[in-house]
């Protein structure tokens, strides 16, 4: 009885380290992904914003015709198709829209390099990066259930956007400001949250494929918080030209 005890233990040891080394792998590839799009959104942004310094008629294509709202909204439409449509997707066409999306959401924040000097972007990525990985950590190490917390973040969020909505006719320097500050928090806290969630949703049990694109969609959610909080402590401290 006690040697089947000691084989039963080692089992449910042994299948407990496979569970373990394959939850480190599937989080890595989630910000593997992630950070490849950040990558890419970042070349973009740059390289086009000099392209439309370089003359008067290149800003004005990409930043004063209507090619401006086609780019400005081209990244939601790509961030409904991965929603909507995974399930339909195989893992490759599914990877290959995430990095299209990571392009296109540069083109669309690279009005940032006309409007903010490179020194406190760089100085804001920094900060952003630290605070991301802090909560990040916080998330996928925590053994409290942020579900509740979750929930309450979206729901703030929803705010957040009305908000920001209801400013684009008000153009309230103080409601801005407040938007930014609430923002800070809330994409800190759904960090957490979002992270914690990926990694509750990882089962050893799954195919490859499901995984596969359970990364994507992981590396998504986060690659969002990561953007929305960069972009608002970006307004609360960035220095303009």
């Amino acid at each position: 009885m006690a040697e089947y005890d000691r084989q039963t233990m080692g089992a449910r040891a042994g299948s407990a380290a496979v569970i373990d080394q394959g939850l480190r792998s599937y989080m890595l590839r989630v910000y593997n992904y992630m950070t490849g799009g950040l990558v890419i959104t970042g070349l973009v942004a740059f390289f086009t914003s000099q392209w439309a310094l370089s003359s008067a008629e290149n800003a004005q294509l990409i930043y004063g015709s209507p090619l401006s709202w086609v780019i400005m909204l081209s990244p939601l439409a790509f961030v409904l198709v991965l929603s909507f449509g995974i399930n339909k997707l195989s893992a490759s066409t599914a990877q290959m829209i995430f990095w299209a999306f990571a392009g296109v959401m540069g083109l669309s924040l690279s009005s940032i390099f006309l409007v903010y000097t490179g020194a406190s972007i760089a100085r804001v990525f920094f900060i952003t990066a630290a605070t991301f990985g802090a909560m990040s950590l916080y998330g996928y190490t925590t053994k409290r259930d942020l579900t509740g917390i979750g929930n309450f973040l979206i729901m703030g969020l929803i705010g957040l956007i009305i908000a920001s909505i209801v400013n684009i006719f008000l153009a309230s320097s103080a409601l801005d400001f407040a938007i930014s500050a609430i923002g800070v928090l809330i994409f800190v806290g759904l960090t957490a949250y979002d992270t914690q969630k990926i990694k509750e949703s990882y089962s050893a049990s799954h195919s490859g494929e499901v995984l596969a694109k359970g990364a994507i969609m992981g590396a998504l959610s986060l690659y969002l918080d990561f953007i929305n909080l960069f972009l608002m402590l970006l307004r609360l401290f960035g220095s303009r030209e």
